[in-house]
Protein backbone atom coordinates (compact mmCIF):
# COMPACT_ATOMS: atom_id res chain seq x y z
CA UNK A 1 0.00 0.00 0.00
CA UNK A 2 1.06 3.37 -0.90
CA UNK A 3 0.00 6.97 -1.77
CA UNK A 4 0.03 6.14 -5.51
CA UNK A 5 -1.65 2.85 -5.34
CA UNK A 6 -3.30 2.77 -2.29
CA UNK A 7 -5.62 0.08 -3.38
CA UNK A 8 -2.65 -2.52 -4.61
CA UNK A 9 -3.52 -6.41 -3.45
CA UNK A 10 -7.68 -5.57 -3.60
CA UNK A 11 -9.45 -7.77 -6.24
CA UNK A 12 -12.39 -6.55 -8.08
CA UNK A 13 -14.76 -8.16 -10.13
CA UNK A 14 -16.71 -5.98 -12.67
CA UNK A 15 -20.14 -7.12 -14.15
CA UNK A 16 -21.50 -3.50 -14.81
CA UNK A 17 -21.88 -1.71 -17.87
CA UNK A 18 -22.10 1.32 -19.68
CA UNK A 19 -20.50 4.30 -17.68
CA UNK A 20 -21.66 5.02 -14.07
CA UNK A 21 -20.38 1.37 -12.53
CA UNK A 22 -17.67 0.76 -14.45
CA UNK A 23 -15.88 4.32 -14.08
CA UNK A 24 -16.11 3.97 -10.61
CA UNK A 25 -14.27 0.27 -10.80
CA UNK A 26 -11.53 2.26 -12.99
CA UNK A 27 -10.95 4.45 -10.48
CA UNK A 28 -10.47 1.77 -7.90
CA UNK A 29 -8.00 0.10 -10.85
CA UNK A 30 -6.29 3.47 -11.03
CA UNK A 31 -5.55 3.28 -7.15
CA UNK A 32 -4.07 -0.15 -7.54
CA UNK A 33 -6.28 -2.58 -7.77
CA UNK A 34 -6.75 -5.33 -9.73
CA UNK A 35 -10.03 -5.18 -11.70
CA UNK A 36 -11.98 -8.00 -13.62
CA UNK A 37 -13.92 -6.36 -16.07
CA UNK A 38 -16.21 -9.54 -16.86
CA UNK A 39 -18.02 -8.76 -19.94
CA UNK A 40 -20.89 -10.98 -22.28
CA UNK A 41 -19.59 -12.59 -25.49
CA UNK A 42 -21.27 -9.25 -27.19
CA UNK A 43 -19.34 -6.80 -25.07
CA UNK A 44 -20.23 -4.40 -23.03
CA UNK A 45 -22.43 -2.47 -24.92
CA UNK A 46 -20.69 1.31 -23.98
CA UNK A 47 -17.90 -0.46 -26.41
CA UNK A 48 -21.61 0.30 -28.98
CA UNK A 49 -21.81 3.76 -28.04
CA UNK A 50 -20.73 6.79 -30.81
CA UNK A 51 -17.92 6.28 -32.99
CA UNK A 52 -16.60 3.32 -32.80
CA UNK A 53 -12.70 1.55 -33.16
CA UNK A 54 -12.40 -1.93 -33.62
CA UNK A 55 -14.07 -2.79 -30.20
CA UNK A 56 -13.37 0.45 -28.56
CA UNK A 57 -15.27 3.97 -28.56
CA UNK A 58 -14.44 6.69 -25.83
CA UNK A 59 -17.02 5.82 -23.57
CA UNK A 60 -15.16 2.52 -22.95
CA UNK A 61 -11.72 3.81 -23.28
CA UNK A 62 -13.11 5.45 -20.63
CA UNK A 63 -14.62 3.55 -18.46
CA UNK A 64 -12.43 0.40 -18.33
CA UNK A 65 -9.01 2.17 -18.10
CA UNK A 66 -6.69 -0.13 -16.02
CA UNK A 67 -8.50 -3.21 -16.14
CA UNK A 68 -8.30 -6.92 -17.71
CA UNK A 69 -11.22 -8.24 -19.70
CA UNK A 70 -13.06 -11.27 -19.76
CA UNK A 71 -15.86 -12.70 -21.85
CA UNK A 72 -18.36 -15.14 -20.36
CA UNK A 73 -21.90 -15.89 -21.68
CA UNK A 74 -24.04 -15.74 -18.16
CA UNK A 75 -26.54 -18.03 -19.18
CA UNK A 76 -23.87 -20.74 -19.38
CA UNK A 77 -23.61 -22.50 -15.90
CA UNK A 78 -19.86 -22.62 -16.68
CA UNK A 79 -19.54 -18.66 -17.47
CA UNK A 80 -21.36 -18.44 -13.65
CA UNK A 81 -19.03 -20.77 -12.26
CA UNK A 82 -15.86 -18.57 -13.44
CA UNK A 83 -17.47 -16.08 -12.12
CA UNK A 84 -18.14 -17.53 -8.67
CA UNK A 85 -14.82 -18.50 -8.56
CA UNK A 86 -13.77 -15.37 -9.23
CA UNK A 87 -15.51 -14.16 -6.25
CA UNK A 88 -13.97 -16.02 -3.96
CA UNK A 89 -11.28 -14.40 -3.75
CA UNK A 90 -12.28 -10.85 -4.52
CA UNK A 91 -12.88 -7.89 -2.50
CA UNK A 92 -15.15 -5.99 -4.16
CA UNK A 93 -18.26 -6.79 -6.89
CA UNK A 94 -19.69 -4.40 -9.13
CA UNK A 95 -23.02 -5.28 -10.92
CA UNK A 96 -26.29 -3.08 -13.24
CA UNK A 97 -28.53 -5.54 -13.60
CA UNK A 98 -32.32 -4.44 -13.17
CA UNK A 99 -33.07 -5.45 -9.23
CA UNK A 100 -33.75 -8.95 -8.99
CA UNK A 101 -31.77 -10.16 -12.23
CA UNK A 102 -28.42 -10.74 -10.40
CA UNK A 103 -30.17 -13.07 -7.94
CA UNK A 104 -31.94 -14.99 -10.73
CA UNK A 105 -28.06 -15.60 -12.04
CA UNK A 106 -27.52 -16.69 -8.59
CA UNK A 107 -24.93 -14.20 -8.36
CA UNK A 108 -27.44 -12.18 -5.77
CA UNK A 109 -25.74 -10.46 -2.48
CA UNK A 110 -27.18 -13.14 -0.28
CA UNK A 111 -26.01 -15.95 -2.43
CA UNK A 112 -22.44 -14.47 -2.52
CA UNK A 113 -21.86 -12.83 1.18
CA UNK A 114 -22.71 -16.80 1.25
CA UNK A 115 -19.44 -17.60 -0.73
CA UNK A 116 -17.24 -14.78 0.25
CA UNK A 117 -18.58 -13.21 4.11
CA UNK A 118 -15.55 -10.21 3.53
CA UNK A 119 -17.22 -8.90 -0.51
CA UNK A 120 -18.54 -5.43 -0.75
CA UNK A 121 -21.27 -6.18 -2.95
CA UNK A 122 -22.10 -2.76 -5.03
CA UNK A 123 -25.45 -2.16 -7.36
CA UNK A 124 -25.70 0.23 -9.55
CA UNK A 125 -29.21 0.68 -11.55
CA UNK A 126 -31.15 3.62 -12.55
CA UNK A 127 -33.91 4.26 -10.36
CA UNK A 128 -32.59 2.14 -7.38
CA UNK A 129 -33.84 -1.33 -5.87
CA UNK A 130 -37.20 -0.20 -4.29
CA UNK A 131 -39.96 1.88 -5.35
CA UNK A 132 -42.06 1.80 -8.24
CA UNK A 133 -39.69 2.62 -10.57
CA UNK A 134 -37.18 0.44 -9.89
CA UNK A 135 -37.65 -1.97 -12.81
CA UNK A 136 -37.39 1.09 -15.28
CA UNK A 137 -34.73 0.85 -17.52
CA UNK A 138 -32.49 4.61 -17.64
CA UNK A 139 -29.93 6.66 -19.10
CA UNK A 140 -28.08 9.45 -18.53
CA UNK A 141 -30.75 11.67 -19.98
CA UNK A 142 -33.73 9.99 -18.53
CA UNK A 143 -32.45 10.83 -14.84
CA UNK A 144 -31.85 14.23 -16.07
CA UNK A 145 -35.13 14.65 -16.75
CA UNK A 146 -36.65 13.08 -13.66
CA UNK A 147 -34.23 15.03 -11.43
CA UNK A 148 -34.92 18.30 -12.69
CA UNK A 149 -31.76 18.82 -14.11
CA UNK A 150 -33.62 19.66 -17.62
CA UNK A 151 -36.10 22.24 -16.36
CA UNK A 152 -33.16 24.23 -15.13
CA UNK A 153 -31.05 24.31 -18.67
CA UNK A 154 -33.54 26.42 -20.58
CA UNK A 155 -32.22 27.98 -23.82
CA UNK A 156 -33.14 31.22 -25.36
CA UNK A 157 -36.30 29.57 -27.06
CA UNK A 158 -37.71 28.28 -23.65
CA UNK A 159 -37.03 25.12 -24.26
CA UNK A 160 -35.71 22.69 -21.45
CA UNK A 161 -32.34 20.97 -22.87
CA UNK A 162 -30.09 18.05 -21.48
CA UNK A 163 -26.49 18.79 -20.52
CA UNK A 164 -24.74 17.79 -23.23
CA UNK A 165 -22.27 15.49 -20.94
CA UNK A 166 -23.03 12.60 -18.97
CA UNK A 167 -23.01 14.38 -15.81
CA UNK A 168 -25.24 12.13 -13.80
CA UNK A 169 -23.69 9.11 -14.77
CA UNK A 170 -20.32 10.43 -13.48
CA UNK A 171 -21.78 11.97 -10.67
CA UNK A 172 -23.20 8.36 -9.68
CA UNK A 173 -19.69 7.41 -10.63
CA UNK A 174 -18.06 9.71 -8.25
CA UNK A 175 -20.05 8.86 -5.26
CA UNK A 176 -19.98 5.75 -5.58
CA UNK A 177 -16.21 5.48 -5.17
CA UNK A 178 -16.67 7.59 -2.30
CA UNK A 179 -18.76 5.18 -0.67
CA UNK A 180 -16.70 2.17 -1.60
CA UNK A 181 -13.64 3.51 -0.30
CA UNK A 182 -15.42 4.58 3.12
CA UNK A 183 -16.23 0.47 3.06
CA UNK A 184 -13.38 -0.14 2.74
CA UNK A 185 -11.87 1.58 4.89
CA UNK A 186 -14.17 0.65 7.43
CA UNK A 187 -14.25 -3.03 6.36
CA UNK A 188 -10.20 -3.29 7.70
CA UNK A 189 -12.20 -3.17 11.62
CA UNK A 190 -15.36 -5.27 10.45
CA UNK A 191 -15.73 -9.23 10.09
CA UNK A 192 -18.08 -9.07 7.33
CA UNK A 193 -18.07 -6.78 3.72
CA UNK A 194 -21.83 -5.26 2.89
CA UNK A 195 -24.31 -4.57 0.40
CA UNK A 196 -24.34 -0.94 -1.10
CA UNK A 197 -26.59 0.02 -3.59
CA UNK A 198 -26.04 3.73 -6.09
CA UNK A 199 -28.45 4.81 -8.26
CA UNK A 200 -28.36 7.27 -10.98
CA UNK A 201 -31.38 9.36 -9.42
CA UNK A 202 -30.05 9.39 -5.75
CA UNK A 203 -26.63 10.81 -7.22
CA UNK A 204 -28.46 13.05 -9.94
CA UNK A 205 -30.04 14.74 -7.32
CA UNK A 206 -27.24 15.38 -5.11
CA UNK A 207 -25.38 16.74 -7.64
CA UNK A 208 -28.41 19.07 -7.38
CA UNK A 209 -28.62 19.87 -3.57
CA UNK A 210 -28.50 23.56 -3.82
CA UNK A 211 -31.38 23.81 -6.40
CA UNK A 212 -33.65 21.39 -4.35
CA UNK A 213 -32.95 23.09 -1.11
CA UNK A 214 -33.89 26.45 -2.89
CA UNK A 215 -36.83 25.31 -4.80
CA UNK A 216 -38.17 23.35 -2.40
CA UNK A 217 -37.86 26.86 0.02
CA UNK A 218 -38.75 29.10 -3.02
CA UNK A 219 -41.96 28.08 -3.61
CA UNK A 220 -40.75 25.73 -6.92
CA UNK A 221 -38.95 29.21 -8.58
CA UNK A 222 -35.22 29.00 -7.40
CA UNK A 223 -33.87 33.11 -7.56
CA UNK A 224 -30.33 33.06 -9.03
CA UNK A 225 -27.86 33.65 -6.67
CA UNK A 226 -25.71 35.87 -9.25
CA UNK A 227 -27.38 38.64 -11.54
CA UNK A 228 -25.98 39.36 -14.08
CA UNK A 229 -24.80 35.83 -14.79
CA UNK A 230 -24.81 34.26 -17.67
CA UNK A 231 -23.51 33.48 -21.39
CA UNK A 232 -23.56 36.48 -23.90
CA UNK A 233 -23.02 36.42 -28.14
CA UNK A 234 -19.36 38.43 -28.97
CA UNK A 235 -18.53 39.45 -32.33
CA UNK A 236 -16.48 36.34 -33.24
CA UNK A 237 -17.63 33.77 -30.47
CA UNK A 238 -19.34 33.52 -26.87
CA UNK A 239 -18.45 34.85 -23.25
CA UNK A 240 -19.78 33.87 -20.17
CA UNK A 241 -19.56 36.64 -17.36
CA UNK A 242 -19.98 36.22 -13.84
CA UNK A 243 -20.68 39.77 -11.76
CA UNK A 244 -19.90 37.82 -7.96
CA UNK A 245 -20.09 40.91 -5.94
CA UNK A 246 -22.88 43.75 -5.77
CA UNK A 247 -19.60 46.30 -5.83
CA UNK A 248 -18.43 44.32 -9.14
CA UNK A 249 -21.38 45.58 -11.32
CA UNK A 250 -20.53 49.39 -11.85
CA UNK A 251 -16.75 48.04 -12.45
CA UNK A 252 -18.30 45.59 -14.99
CA UNK A 253 -20.43 48.98 -16.13
CA UNK A 254 -17.33 50.51 -16.85
CA UNK A 255 -15.28 47.94 -18.30
CA UNK A 256 -18.21 47.77 -21.19
CA UNK A 257 -18.50 51.64 -21.21
CA UNK A 258 -22.47 51.61 -20.61
CA UNK A 259 -22.32 54.11 -17.37
CA UNK A 260 -26.10 54.47 -18.22
CA UNK A 261 -26.59 51.20 -16.89
CA UNK A 262 -24.50 52.24 -13.69
CA UNK A 263 -26.74 54.73 -13.01
CA UNK A 264 -29.63 53.11 -13.88
CA UNK A 265 -31.85 52.68 -10.16
CA UNK A 266 -33.45 49.20 -12.25
CA UNK A 267 -30.18 47.42 -11.56
CA UNK A 268 -29.03 49.38 -8.35
CA UNK A 269 -28.70 45.97 -6.44
CA UNK A 270 -28.66 42.16 -6.95
CA UNK A 271 -32.46 42.03 -6.04
CA UNK A 272 -33.18 45.19 -8.46
CA UNK A 273 -31.60 43.62 -11.39
CA UNK A 274 -32.77 40.05 -10.84
CA UNK A 275 -36.28 41.79 -11.18
CA UNK A 276 -35.15 43.24 -13.86
CA UNK A 277 -33.09 40.85 -16.13
CA UNK A 278 -34.94 40.38 -19.18
CA UNK A 279 -33.94 44.21 -19.62
CA UNK A 280 -30.66 43.92 -18.28
CA UNK A 281 -29.48 40.92 -20.26
CA UNK A 282 -30.76 42.42 -23.70
CA UNK A 283 -28.75 45.61 -23.01
CA UNK A 284 -25.88 43.53 -21.68
CA UNK A 285 -25.94 41.13 -24.83
CA UNK A 286 -26.54 44.23 -27.60
CA UNK A 287 -23.28 45.38 -26.12
CA UNK A 288 -21.04 42.49 -26.14
CA UNK A 289 -21.53 41.91 -29.84
CA UNK A 290 -19.57 44.68 -30.80
CA UNK A 291 -16.53 43.50 -30.04
CA UNK A 292 -14.01 40.49 -30.55
CA UNK A 293 -14.17 37.90 -26.96
CA UNK A 294 -10.43 38.35 -26.53
CA UNK A 295 -10.96 42.37 -26.55
CA UNK A 296 -14.08 41.62 -23.54
CA UNK A 297 -10.85 39.69 -21.92
CA UNK A 298 -8.61 41.94 -21.61
CA UNK A 299 -10.62 44.97 -20.27
CA UNK A 300 -12.90 42.15 -18.06
CA UNK A 301 -9.56 40.81 -16.71
CA UNK A 302 -8.24 44.42 -15.99
CA UNK A 303 -11.95 45.14 -13.99
CA UNK A 304 -11.35 41.94 -12.07
CA UNK A 305 -14.85 40.49 -13.43
CA UNK A 306 -14.74 36.65 -14.11
CA UNK A 307 -14.96 35.17 -17.73
CA UNK A 308 -14.48 33.29 -19.86
CA UNK A 309 -14.88 32.40 -23.31
CA UNK A 310 -16.43 29.52 -24.42
CA UNK A 311 -14.64 27.23 -25.07
CA UNK A 312 -15.17 23.58 -27.30
CA UNK A 313 -13.64 20.87 -26.21
CA UNK A 314 -10.62 20.79 -28.47
CA UNK A 315 -10.54 24.65 -27.39
CA UNK A 316 -9.87 23.82 -23.83
CA UNK A 317 -7.35 20.56 -24.88
CA UNK A 318 -5.06 23.31 -26.76
CA UNK A 319 -5.00 25.76 -24.05
CA UNK A 320 -1.69 26.60 -22.70
CA UNK A 321 -2.47 26.50 -19.10
CA UNK A 322 -4.40 22.91 -19.50
CA UNK A 323 -0.95 21.50 -21.26
CA UNK A 324 1.22 23.52 -18.34
CA UNK A 325 -0.62 22.21 -15.22
CA UNK A 326 -1.07 18.54 -17.09
CA UNK A 327 -4.25 18.04 -15.82
CA UNK A 328 -4.72 16.00 -19.54
CA UNK A 329 -2.77 12.99 -19.86
CA UNK A 330 -2.42 11.61 -23.31
CA UNK A 331 -2.14 7.51 -23.65
CA UNK A 332 -1.82 5.54 -26.35
CA UNK A 333 -4.89 2.82 -27.16
CA UNK A 334 -3.81 -0.35 -29.11
CA UNK A 335 -5.83 -0.22 -32.74
CA UNK A 336 -6.95 3.77 -31.57
CA UNK A 337 -4.26 6.06 -31.14
CA UNK A 338 -3.52 8.56 -28.98
CA UNK A 339 -6.62 9.98 -26.68
CA UNK A 340 -6.42 12.72 -24.09
CA UNK A 341 -7.66 11.59 -20.71
CA UNK A 342 -8.52 14.41 -18.11
CA UNK A 343 -7.09 13.21 -15.30
CA UNK A 344 -9.29 12.93 -11.53
CA UNK A 345 -7.95 15.56 -9.20
CA UNK A 346 -5.26 13.72 -6.45
CA UNK A 347 -4.27 11.15 -8.82
CA UNK A 348 -1.70 10.04 -9.95
CA UNK A 349 -1.64 9.33 -13.72
CA UNK A 350 -0.45 6.50 -15.55
CA UNK A 351 2.63 5.78 -17.34
CA UNK A 352 2.00 5.36 -21.57
CA UNK A 353 1.92 2.02 -22.32
CA UNK A 354 1.76 0.51 -18.54
CA UNK A 355 -1.68 -1.53 -17.36
CA UNK A 356 -3.00 1.27 -16.14
CA UNK A 357 -3.05 3.27 -19.20
CA UNK A 358 -4.51 0.31 -21.69
CA UNK A 359 -8.22 0.01 -21.45
CA UNK A 360 -8.64 -3.36 -22.84
CA UNK A 361 -10.28 -4.93 -25.78
CA UNK A 362 -13.23 -7.54 -25.57
CA UNK A 363 -11.59 -11.27 -23.96
CA UNK A 364 -7.75 -9.57 -24.02
CA UNK A 365 -7.29 -11.27 -21.00
CA UNK A 366 -9.54 -14.24 -20.62
CA UNK A 367 -6.93 -16.80 -21.03
CA UNK A 368 -4.72 -15.21 -18.80
CA UNK A 369 -7.47 -15.07 -16.05
CA UNK A 370 -8.89 -18.49 -16.73
CA UNK A 371 -5.12 -19.81 -15.70
CA UNK A 372 -5.17 -17.84 -12.75
CA UNK A 373 -7.87 -19.70 -11.22
CA UNK A 374 -6.53 -22.94 -12.31
CA UNK A 375 -8.70 -23.66 -15.64
CA UNK A 376 -7.85 -24.07 -18.87
CA UNK A 377 -9.43 -22.30 -22.04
Amino acid sequence: MSYAAPFAGLRVVDLSQGIAGPYCAMLLAQHGADVIKVEPPAGDWSRTLGARYGDQTAFSIAANLGKRSIALDLKEERSRLIVRRLIERADVFFESYRPGVAARLGLGYEALSTLNPRILYVSVSGFGQTGPERERPAVDTTLQAFTGLISVNTGDDGTPHRVGAVVVDMSTALFTFQAVSAALYARTAEPRGRYLQASLMQAGAALQTVNMIANHLEGGVAQPGLTPSGTFPAMDGWLNVTVLRNEEFPALCDAIERPDLKADPRFADNDARFRHVATLTEALAETFRRRPAAEWGERLRAAGIMHERVNTHLDYLRHPHVEASGTVVWLDQPGVGRVPVPWPPGLTPPADGTRRAIAPSLDEHGKEILAELGLSA
